[in-house]
C-alpha cells in the first residue's frame, strides 16, 4: 500500500519537474524574444520602420535675400515669398481629370496642364506653375487636391524694370547671383535659413521643444549702391535718344561725383541695324538685358582728343612748354616730327599758344611738346592717371585697357599717345582720370557703393597733378566750350569745362581702321567753381551721313545730362549771361575771378 509520504513525494517530483519546464519554455521564449528584437533592431521589417524612427520633425525657416538700393533707399532688387504649384501623379486620384481639376481652380489651360504630367511619365514632382497669384494660391488650398501641393521659395523683382539693368544684375533659379552687383556682394546679400527641430505626436503635432533646438533664420544684408535711379533714368534717357538720332551702333554714359568718386550713374546700350556689319555684339543681353557685359568697365575704346588734357598737363607741369608759348604748328600742310612721321590737323592754325593747341585740338602741338618729353616721362603720365589698370571698384569684367609696354615704346607711340591714339581706355577709367582735373588734382577712389558714416567722407586720394595745374587745365577747357569744339554743348544753366574727341574705328580683326566709321566722345564736368560731377558719353560707330564729330553729337548729351543732374541735386546754377572772357591780343585768353 502506497503511503501518503509516497504521494506527496511523487507530487513533488511532478511539480518540480513542471516547473523546471516551465522555466525552460520561459527561457526560450525570453530568448527568442530578445532574438525577434534584436531582428526587428538590425533588420526591421519595411511596414516597421517608419515606427521606430524618433517621433522628430524638422521645419525649415526661409530666409529673406538682402536688397539692392540707390543712394537714396529706393529698392533696386528685393526677394519674396512665392508659390511654385507642383503635383505627384502617384498620389493623384484620377490622373484623367487631374489637370481639368487644376485648371478649373487657378484659371489655366487643361490641356497644357495635362501635356506637362504627361510628357514626364514617373516622374513624382512635376512642377506646374513657378509663381502663383496670391488668389490662385488661395484656391489651391481650398481645392484640397490630392497628390497636388504648394511649395514656397524666394522671388526676386526688380521694381526698376531694365534700368541699370547690367549693372545690378541678376538672379538665377538657386537664387543666387548671376551678374553685375547681384555676383559681386553674392556673400553679404546671400541668407542663412533656419531650422526648428521638436518632438511630435502621432498626428504630427508639437509636443516638446528643446531650448536649443531652433536655429534662427538670418536674412542677407542689405546694400546700398551709389547709383542714383533718378540720374541713371536721365542718362539712360538720353542716350536711348542720340543713338536712335545718329543711327549709331550703339553708346555709353558714366556720371560720376568727382569729389566722392561714387558712381551716379553707368548706362550702355547696343543698337543692331539692318545691314550694317556691327563691330561689337553681345548674345548674352539677347538672353536677358542684366546678363549682358557692362561694356562701360569690360570694352576699352581710343579716345581721341580727350585724352589730351592729361598730356598737357604733366607736361605743362614738367616745364616742356608754358600756357602762353608759341608752339611752331603749320599753316596749311601737315607737320612733320623730328623723325619724319607725318602729322595731320583738321584745321590748321599756324603758330599758336600752347594753351591754344589744347583749346582748338591741334595735334601737332601735341606732337610737337611730346617729343620734349621723355619716353618714362610719358609712360608715367599715362599710368598716374590710373590708365592700363583696373579701377579697382570691384565691378565685374573690368579690364585694363591697352597700354603699349615700354619695351615696344618708340617714337611713334610718344607722338601719338598725346593725341589720344595708339592706346585704349574704359569710360570708368575716363571719369577718373578727368576728376584729377576737376578736383585739386588728386586720383579719387571709384566705388559703385554709397558712402556710409562709417567711412572716410574723403578716401585716400593720390596727387597726380599739382592743384594750380588742375585749376589751370580746368580754366583752358572751360575755353574749349566756348571757342572750340564744345560750343554746340554750350550750357546756360552751368559753366562746362570739356574736351570732345573723335577717333576712328578699329576693326575687329586688328588690322588697323575703317576710313569713315568713327567712335565719338565727350567728357566734361561742372560747376566750374566747385565741380561736383563729371560725365563722359561715348557714341559708338555714328551714321558718318548724320553726323560722327564728338563735339556735335555727344556733346549735347553731356550738357543736357550735367543741367538735368545738377538740378535734381539743387546745384545753383553759375552761368553768366555774358563771358567773362578777355581774350589777349596774342591770341591767348585770361580769366578773371567770378
Amino acid at each position: 500500500m502506497t503511503t501518503k509520504a509516497q504521494i506527496d513525494n511523487r507530487q513533488a517530483i511532478r511539480t518540480l519537474a513542471w516547473a523546471k519546464l516551465g522555466v525552460l519554455l520561459m527561457l526560450v521564449t525570453m530568448l527568442l524574444l530578445l532574438g525577434r528584437v534584436a531582428q526587428l533592431k538590425l533588420y526591421p521589417d519595411a511596414r516597421l520602420t517608419s515606427a521606430i524612427i524618433p517621433p522628430l520633425s524638422e521645419r525649415d525657416e526661409m530666409a529673406k535675400r538682402g536688397d539692392l538700393i540707390d543712394s537714396r533707399n529706393r529698392i533696386l532688387a528685393t526677394s519674396g515669398v512665392a508659390y511654385r504649384l507642383f503635383v505627384d501623379p502617384t498620389q493623384v486620384i484620377d490622373v484623367d481629370t487631374i489637370a481639368v481639376d487644376i485648371a478649373d481652380a487657378i484659371g489655366a489651360n487643361p490641356a497644357e496642364i495635362d501635356k506637362k504630367i504627361l510628357d514626364r511619365p514617373g516622374r513624382q514632382y512635376i512642377v506646374l506653375d513657378h509663381e502663383l497669384d496670391d488668389w490662385q494660391v488661395q484656391a489651391i488650398s481650398h481645392a484640397a487636391l490630392r497628390g497636388v501641393g504648394l511649395e514656397a521659395h524666394l522671388v526676386r523683382h526688380y521694381p526698376q524694370g531694365e534700368n541699370a539693368a547690367n549693372v545690378i544684375g541678376m538672379v538665377g533659379f538657386e537664387h543666387t547671383g548671376l551678374g553685375g552687383m547681384e555676383h559681386l556682394f553674392e556673400d553679404e546679400l546671400e541668407p542663412t535659413d533656419g531650422k526648428l527641430t521638436y518632438l511630435r505626436d502621432a498626428r504630427r503635432r508639437a509636443l516638446w521643444i528643446e531650448p536649443d533646438a531652433h536655429t534662427p533664420a538670418i536674412d542677407g544684408q542689405d546694400i546700398k549702391l551709389s547709383i542714383d535711379v533718378v540720374i541713371q533714368q536721365i542718362a539712360q534717357q538720353r542716350l536711348n535718344q542720340v543713338v536712335k538720332e545718329y543711327n549709331a551702333g550703339g553708346a555709353r554714359a558714366i556720371v560720376l561725383n568727382c569729389q566722392t568718386g561714387e558712381i551716379l550713374a553707368m548706362y550702355d546700350v547696343l543698337n543692331e541695324r539692318d545691314g550694317w556689319d556691327e563691330v561689337t555684339d553681345d548674345p548674352n543681353r539677347k538672353i536677358h538685358p542684366a546678363l549682358g557685359r557692362n561694356r562701360c568697365v569690360s570694352d576699352p575704346y581710343e579716345p581721341g582728343s580727350t585724352f589730351k588734357p592729361f598730356i598737357w598737363a604733366v607736361a605743362t607741369e614738367l616745364g616742356k612748354a608754358t600756357p602762353d608759348e608759341i608752339i611752331p604748328t603749320p599753316e596749311n600742310p601737315a607737320y612733320r616730327t623730328t623723325q619724319g612721321r607725318r602729322i595731320r590737323d583738321s584745321h590748321y592754325y599756324g603758330p599758336v599758344s600752347w594753351e591754344r593747341v589744347l583749346i582748338h585740338s591741334i595735334n601737332s602741338g601735341m606732337a610737337i611738346v611730346a617729343e620734349r618729353m621723355t619716353e618714362k616721362q610719358m609712360q608715367q603720365a599715362v599710368s598716374s592717371f590710373g590708365f592700363g589698370s583696373k579701377t579697382g571698384c570691384g565691378l565685374p569684367g573690368e579690364s585694363s585697357g591697352i597700354v603699349t609696354s615700354p619695351e615696344k615704346w618708340g617714337h611713334y607711340t610718344q607722338t601719338s599717345i598725346p593725341m589720344g591714339h595708339e592706346i585704349a581706355v574704359t569710360p570708368l577709367q575716363m571719369v577718373r582720370a578727368f576728376s584729377v582735373i576737376a578736383g585739386d588734382g588728386t586720383l579719387p577712389k571709384i566705388r559703385i557703393t554709397a558712402n556710409t558714416p562709417e567711412d572716410e567722407a574723403y578716401p585716400v586720394k593720390h596727387q597726380i597733378i599739382k592743384p594750380a595745374t588742375a585749376k589751370l587745365v580746368r580754366q583752358v577747357l572751360r575755353d574749349v566750350m566756348l571757342e572750340g569744339t564744345g560750343k554746340r554743348a554750350q550750357s546756360d544753366r552751368y559753366k562746362i569745362f570739356a574736351k570732345s574727341g573723335t577717333a576712328q574705328l578699329p576693326k575687329p580683326d586688328g588690322s588697323g581702321y575703317f576710313e569713315d566709321r568713327y567712335v565719338a566722345s565727350f567728357i566734361g564736368g561742372a560747376p566750374f567753381d566747385d565741380p561736383q560731377i563729371v560725365v563722359l558719353c561715348v557714341v559708338d560707330d555714328p551714321d558718318k551721313s548724320l553726323g560722327h564729330y564728338g563735339g556735335a553729337i555727344a556733346g549735347p548729351v553731356v550738357r543736357d545730362i550735367i543741367d538735368e543732374t545738377l538740378t535734381y541735386l539743387g546745384v545753383e546754377p553759375d552761368a553768366e549771361s555774358d563771358v567773362n572772357q578777355i581774350l589777349a591780343s596774342d591770341g591767348s585768353s585770361r580769366y578773371l575771378d567770378n
